[in-house]
């Protein structure tokens, strides 16, 4: 064979093989991935079916439970009725004999819930039965709620499961048709695919469908089938043998015109070059003439030479960094300032790697990747916006979510969403340290600490994009950014370890409420905040009536399962904006900023009804029992009551010491020791003199007596907030 028709050959295979190989590839890839797709569509409403079918089952059972537990049953049979928990109800004596029945049921034979494996026959309604007894324990008959199995009801199964639903007139083999949401055209193949079927196998129908039985089994007792439709496109294959013939016709010109065009030096010189290409720097290309092809080989051989001293200096330059990193990376680790480190690791891992732009990306608490660093992609080549890609999506999302690294080439018409374009890319994720990453088969020293493969443990991902003079990152990347990886690793978990003993030391275990070290400092910048803004700061002190009766009755195991209800009930009852404090055993502390006292009384009233409406469950000594608790309130107001924190939470102290006095379970505002200012009168609209209740609005600083925290008109209103003026809405938390 002549070199034209090797080189012709060679080019055929080179282009062909890989073109056949890819098209087989497709071709098998979607019609697997179609089949996966339907398996796992059909599988999750066999879920949903079975489900829905429970949760009717429980329905009934619940209305057919109402009326045997009532001595009317009719009346009762008829309530079940009109609410819809069941179209009929059926009361039976011990013989048989009806007792009872509500109109409309319908048509026997009724399917029984609890049933196994049905006999064969017609279905037209499930059913609940549950047995009538006396006090003895003898039977006096049962009641059964039904609900029919009509067309409607499989209507629903499918709207519920998203994909087509038959139901069969019974178990038995061949199948017979009772009620379905299939199309006329499909349903006959349905139905022939359905009756080969056994168990709970996935099959084919000859016009792109996927049926699977589901039931009857135990709980289930329906003969179902259902089938969704195949999403393989129409005309694949045939658009995938005219791609292969045209690639073919295009081969053959291509590879025709080149060997006509083709010398052997220039067969030479393109072996060196696939040789360089492969990584091979000690290719040469033997130089035959002095003509411009002989300039052309002794240029290359100089080219390969020099490139080879430049990767061993680059090598052995890497190597040397590589060193220099680890002991960053130690210090790195012992800082807090997480977006300093960040950046430094980002920055570095560019430099090391030669890459045009970077981000490191965290896992926030909505499952998407953040970038909290990013270096280069400020460029016009580059999508606006932070970078911000949902777990499992794109590059990076996959990266993070199966704990394996990735690089390679992307075109940049084919970037996921959310990633910044580019045609190279790299990324590697990376887990708090100990988190159980699996060795490679490379060995340990291959996987530096804090990446991992186990996707659940994952803190982020770190990318790097567009290697600079346009080569793909190689392995030595790849273990060059792992390491980056695992100082990123380390450095994540320091903070958040940093964070989490913040905040440990500044909140109450038992109850999650704020202690009383925070409440020092909280009341000292509330009260500041109050006074720079001229805004009022209402001060709860709160103390659990005869709590040391509960410790004593019911033991301190049950004492702390009062104070940790008590604490979520102030939550639920408080805004966002509001602080609560545990001050210490059963004392309590609630700051309101640009609260007055009105609408601190409004929240004491409020606080007093949660409390004492609900008894709280604790263990008692043999069982539960419910403890009926109460709290006092003493109410405060800065600057009405004092000029300082700490003589704001001494005179709602005084009052809580009053409202004890009083009779406890109620709340007392404290009187205002300081004298008021000067003031001018100002004649202002009838409309905005304050109601008669004797509490102060904010802005208004006059002294207010001691109040009792018996509840007056108007004073509670339902969904009013905690200031009489404008504030926050108050939030649900905690509820």
């Amino acid at each position: 064979m002549t070199l034209r028709g090797r080189l012709t050959a060679a080019f055929l295979t080179v282009v062909l093989g890989p073109v056949l190989v890819g098209a087989f590839f497709v071709g098998s890839a979607v019609a697997a991935v179609d089949r996966s797709r339907s398996t796992e569509r059909l599988a999750v409403a066999a879920a949903a079916v079975r489900t829905s079918v429970d949760a009717l089952c429980q329905q009934l059972r619940a209305a057919a439970d109402a009326v045997a537990l009532t001595e009317d049953r009719a009346a009762a049979a008829g309530q079940v009725v009109s609410r819809g928990l069941a179209a009929a109800v059926l009361v039976t004596d011990v013989a048989g004999g009806v007792v009872h029945a509500t109109p409309g049921a319908p048509p026997t034979p009724w399917r029984d819930c609890s049933a196994g494996v049905p006999d064969a026959g017609p279905l037209r309604a499930l059913a609940a039965r549950v047995d009538l007894r006396d006090a003895a324990g003898t039977p006096l008959g049962t009641v059964t709620a039904a609900q029919p199995v009509d067309p409607a009801f499989v209507a629903r199964l499918a709207a519920v499961t998203g994909v087509a639903v038959t139901l069969l007139d019974g178990p038995e083999t061949p199948v017979r048709l009772r009620h379905t949401t299939e199309s006329d055209g499909v349903r006959d193949a349905v139905l022939a695919a359905a009756g080969e079927l056994d168990g709970e196998r996935v099959v084919g129908t000859p016009d792109g469908r996927y049926v699977r039985r589901v039931g009857p089994s135990e709980g289930q007792p329906l003969p179902l089938v259902l089938s969704v439709p195949s999403d393989q496109p129409p005309g694949l294959y045939a658009v995938l043998v005219a791609a292969v013939l045209l690639a073919a016709l295009l081969a053959v010109a291509a590879a025709w015109r080149l060997a006509r065009v083709t010398t052997r030096p220039l067969v030479e010189l393109a072996g060196a070059v696939d040789r360089v290409a492969r990584g091979d720097l000690t290719a040469r290309v033997p130089v035959r003439s002095r003509d411009e092809l002989g300039r052309l080989a002794g240029a290359f051989n100089r080219m390969t030479r020099e490139t080879g001293t430049y990767v061993a200096a680059l090598t052995s330059s890497r190597d040397q960094l590589r060193g220099h990193l680890a002991v960053l990376g130690d210090t790195l680790a012992s800082t807090h300032d997480l977006q300093r480190i960040l950046r430094v690791i980002l920055h570095s891992a560019i430099a090391a790697t030669g890459a045009r732009a970077g981000a490191v990306l965290l896992v926030d608490a909505g499952g998407t990747l953040v970038a909290q660093a990013t270096e280069g992609l400020a460029g016009p080549d580059d999508r606006p916006g932070p970078v911000r890609v949902p777990l499992g999506s794109g590059v990076v999302g996959a990266v993070a979510v199966t704990g394996e690294p990735r690089r390679g080439r992307v075109e940049p018409s084919a970037v996921p969403p959310g990633e910044p374009r580019c045609r190279t890319y790299i990324a590697v994720p990376f887990a708090a340290p100990g988190d159980g990453a699996a060795a490679r088969a490379d060995g340990p020293a291959a996987r530096p600490v804090g990446v991992v493969d186990a996707p659940a443990t994952a803190l982020g991902v770190l990318a790097l994009y567009d290697r600079l003079g346009g080569d793909e990152f190689d392995d030595d990347d790849l273990v060059t950014l792992r390491t980056f990886a695992g100082h990123a690793a380390v450095a994540v978990d320091n903070v958040r370890v940093h964070e989490e003993a913040q905040r440990l030391s500044l909140t109450d275990p038992l109850t999650g409420l704020w202690n009383y070290r925070y409440l020092r400092e909280s009341i000292r910048r509330e009260v500041e905040r109050a006074s720079r803004f001229g805004r009022m700061l209402s001060v709860l002190a709160l103390d659990l009536d005869l709590f040391k009766a509960v410790n004593d009755t019911y033991g301190h195991t049950a004492g702390d399962t009062v104070l940790a209800e008590f604490a979520r009930r102030v939550r639920g009852e408080i805004r966002e904006v509001d602080l609560a404090f545990r001050q210490g055993g059963e004392e309590f502390v609630v700051l309101l900023p640009e609260t007055d006292a009105r609408g601190a009384a409004i929240v004491a009233e409020r606080l007093g009804t949660a409390i004492r409406g609900t008894p709280i469950t604790v263990d008692g000594p043999g069982a539960p029992v419910l403890v009926q608790v109460t709290v006092s309130i003493g109410i405060a107001v800065y600057p009405d009551h004092g000029s300082t924190g700490q003589q704001v939470l001494d005179a709602a102290d005084e009052a809580l010491y009053a409202a004890k006095a009083g009779g406890r379970d109620t709340w007392r505002v404290a009187a205002v020791a300081r004298v008021a200012p000067p003031v001018r009168e100002i004649p202002v609209p009838a409309g905005a003199v304050s109601p008669d209740d004797g509490l102060p609005r904010a802005g208004a600083h006059r002294e207010l007596p001691a109040l009792d925290g018996a509840p007056e008109p108007g004073l509670a209103a339902p969904g009013g907030g905690a200031s009489s003026g404008p504030h926050p809405p108050r939030q649900s938390r905690g509820r």
